[in-house]
């Protein structure tokens, strides 16, 4: 089989699929991306380049849907290349929403594509109008919603779609479930495991001698993912908990939502605000996955906040631990947390209420043993990548050979 996988960021969600699919001889993988920063054995790697940004001129609703057509111009060279050189796909696996896949079918009309959907985009009643401060008018009801055009088109084109979760897959116009499977990514259960006495180092941060650690993981400090209502919490635990350290990684960025001017960030408002104490609040900035897989082990409990969003890899890795979770009470961490039973829901937007169990799974962590259990057993029956790899190459396989609806199924046929 000849497989084309298309993502601005090799290798993305395509890493092990890519890398099992490679292990056969038989099979031709080439991987199209920006960059290619590691190797996987037995995959060629194509490198695509933007020949240039969207204008300013351009109309602010179309800006992102310029980026993905000149995004899919770039990628539709490196195709004619690659078919000159004899490379014709079976299947295109290629994630939507930045325009890699939107002129494929034009180069490999006998290609079937299998799409990855990860967010399909609302104005009202999702993520965009979720905050407080939102306040969205027309203007950017109608720039959202054209923040779907690329999408569409993949909908609209692909063979079949992938979407991780049953919230995602909701977002999705009904018309088009009918050609999609929900299928998580997974994680490796065997990296992200529960380990006893754990060392409690994290890179340069020794919290040896701390007995409770707060956690709290994240791509970008935003509020998106909560982190002003997390640190108001962690604040008033901080004030309340004299030996209580906390541990924030990710990058002092935004990554979703609305940026802030420049020189400002999430971190510094917060801190200015909250004015906690700094010796017991520790930024490790991006960890390594060693040292990442450390802090959710060593974790006495683990904070989750996100607005009605993408569902972070990152909750699913802290479930895999085994570590205690409390989380926002909203859509995307109710399709994997039951209250009490794997782990524990709070109001997004109530810092003290979030606080106060917090300060319950402190106070009673060395009896949760069953709740760390059923969070392990949740990933392990439902997210755990050795179980789902098996059922994401069939689906590639299935679509390849043009079996549609796939053994997986579709969302309709499935319900």
């Amino acid at each position: 089989m000849r497989v084309l996988f298309l993502h601005n960021n090799f290798p993305a969600q395509y890493r092990h699929v890519a890398r099992k699919l490679a292990e056969k001889k038989k099979n031709q993988v080439v991987f199209a991306s920006h960059r290619a920063v590691e190797k996987i054995p037995g995959v060629t790697n194509a490198i695509y380049k933007p020949h240039r940004e969207a204008r300013k001129e351009t109309h602010h609703y179309l800006r992102s849907t310029e980026t993905a057509v000149i995004n899919g111009q770039s990628l539709f060279r490196v195709c004619l290349d690659l078919k000159k050189k004899g490379f014709i796909p079976d299947i295109i696996c290629a994630h939507s929403g930045w325009g890699p896949s939107l002129y494929v079918k034009d180069v490999f009309p006998d290609a079937k594509l299998l799409s990855y959907f990860e967010w399909y985009y609302h104005a009202f009643g999702s993520d965009a109008d979720f905050l407080k401060e939102s306040k969205l008018d027309f203007d950017d009801a109608g720039r959202i919603r054209t923040k779907n055009l690329p999408l569409l088109m993949d909908l609209a084109h692909c063979d079949w779609g992938q979407v991780p979760t049953h919230f995602q897959a909701a977002q999705i116009p009904d018309i088009f479930k009918s050609k999609l499977s929900v299928l998580h990514d997974g994680v490796d259960t065997d990296f992200f495991k529960p380990k006893k006495d754990i060392q409690k180092k994290f890179g340069a941060l020794d919290l040896s001698h701390a007995d409770e650690i707060l956690t709290y993981a994240t791509r970008g400090m935003e509020p998106y993912r909560g982190f002003p209502e997390f640190m108001r919490a962690a604040s008033l635990l901080m004030k309340q908990r004299p030996n209580l350290h906390v541990v924030v990684v990710g990058q002092d960025r935004v990554a979703y939502g609305k940026k802030l001017p420049e020189g400002e960030s999430w971190r510094k408002r917060m801190i200015e605000e909250l004015k906690p104490d700094m010796s017991r609040l520790h930024f490790t900035g991006l960890l390594p996955y060693k040292d990442y897989v450390k802090v959710l082990q060593a974790s006495t409990v683990q904070a989750y906040l996100t607005v009605p969003f993408v569902l972070s890899w990152s909750l699913i890795e802290c479930l895999s631990c085994g570590a205690l979770v409390v989380a926002s009470d909203t859509d995307p961490v109710k399709e994997v947390i039951r209250d009490t039973e794997n782990g524990f829901l709070a109001d997004f937007f109530d810092h003290e209420a979030f606080a106060s169990r917090l300060a319950y799974v402190l106070d009673h962590h060395k009896e949760l043993g069953e709740v760390r259990k059923a969070a392990r057993q949740t990933v392990m029956d439902h997210y755990a990548h050795k179980k789902l790899l098996p059922r994401q190459l069939r689906l590639i396989k299935d679509v390849a050979s043009g079996t549609l609806p796939p053994l997986e199924g579709s969302i309709v046929n499935s319900a």
